[in-house]
């Protein structure tokens, strides 16, 4: 992340609302806020705190249940998809970077383990 960090910085993005923001981006579509922090690797107290900062910002939009007002999903807006397209170039350009320092190997080796890792925890 050591690369990344100030790339988010200068967007005004923390790590965490960057994972939010990508999972909900990949996804495409509204997303139960217990499914995101699995998906975001995120807890879901602090998910509730990152949704609130997100939603301020216009990023995201809040989606109540209709028959039950504590389950919420989320849904990223056009902003949020705009910050991801402004963002993007420069992740490319990172994970380049570490491709050319690693090798592409190595690097697809990692991303499989840790989303490996990830569903495990997720369980």
């Amino acid at each position: 992340m050591a690369g990344f960090r100030p790339v988010l910085a200068r967007h005004g993005i923390t790590e965490q609302q960057w994972r939010v923001l990508r999972v909900l981006s990949e996804i495409g579509g509204p997303l139960d806020a217990s499914n995101l922090a699995s998906r975001a690797s995120i807890l879901p107290p602090s998910l509730t705190r990152i949704l609130k900062v997100l939603a301020e910002r216009e990023m995201v939009s809040i989606l109540r249940d209709s028959g039950d007002g504590r389950r919420i999903s989320v849904k990223i807006s056009e902003a949020g998809e705009a910050l991801i397209s402004e963002v993007a170039p420069e992740s490319r350009e990172i994970y380049a970077e570490l491709e050319r320092r690693y090798g592409v190997e190595k690097v697809s080796l990692l991303l499989e383990m840790l989303d490996d890792l990830t569903t495990k925890l997720a369980k």
